[in-house]
């Protein structure tokens, strides 16, 4: 009876030890949780392309060009570029490239573009064509291809950013989202009144 306990109790004693000594000899990987969902990833990758294309659009307004338009112009592009920095930061410490190969795959089901470039899928971008024909224009001119421009670019921003926001659930690029749609469509309305004082129109 005494020898059955005590092997009973050495037993017990074997396997509390085995439990305390297992993690000495044993490696457990556990798979790290990503920095960014890949919505979150999808859509800080786009957004830093989108935002790019702004600050060529302020680079190639007409130097000379009304200072109400050229302040404009020089707010917008201060605002991205401290966005910029936000969003290349995040893609970072996510290892990933600062914008994706395949533009817009996270708003699949939600923005009906065959994905092939940037300039083709993301809404608002400005063609080729557009931003040469901006470079070459003067004067008055000038300032209104800007402000259309520029007021689709920031349409098609509020269009990702609410897409962003709608389809994450909390977080720090949900946040962001957020801000870039509510500064964006301030913007917009600023933008809009200029061209109306210039008997001008958004264009689609």
């Amino acid at each position: 009876m005494i020898r059955s306990a005590f092997a009973g109790a050495a037993v017990l004693f074997l396997l509390a030890l085995g439990a305390a000594l297992r993690p000495l000899f044993v490696t457990e990987t556990a798979t790290p949780a990503p920095v960014l969902t890949t919505t979150e990833l999808g859509f800080v990758q786009d957004m830093t392309a989108h935002h790019q294309q702004a600050l060529i659009l302020t680079e190639r307004l007409d130097p000379a060009a009304d200072p109400t338009v050229r302040r404009l112009a020089d707010q917008i592009a201060d605002t991205q570029r401290v966005e910029i920095g936000t969003l290349l930061g995040w893609t970072q410490l996510a290892r990933a490239a600062p914008t994706a190969d395949v533009p817009m795959t996270w708003m699949a089901g939600t923005y009906h573009h065959a994905p092939t470039s940037a300039h083709d899928t993301m809404p608002g971008m400005a063609t080729t064509v557009d931003l040469d024909a901006l470079t070459a224009a003067r004067g008055a001119d000038a300032e209104t291809r800007f402000l259309q421009l520029m007021y689709r670019h920031h349409a098609g921003g509020i269009t990702m950013a609410r897409a962003a926001d709608a389809l994450l659930t909390s977080g720090p690029v949900k946040q962001a989202a957020r801000a870039m749609a509510q500064s964006q469509s301030q913007e917009l309305g600023y933008l809009g009144m200029l061209l109306d004082l210039r008997g001008a129109r958004p264009t689609s």
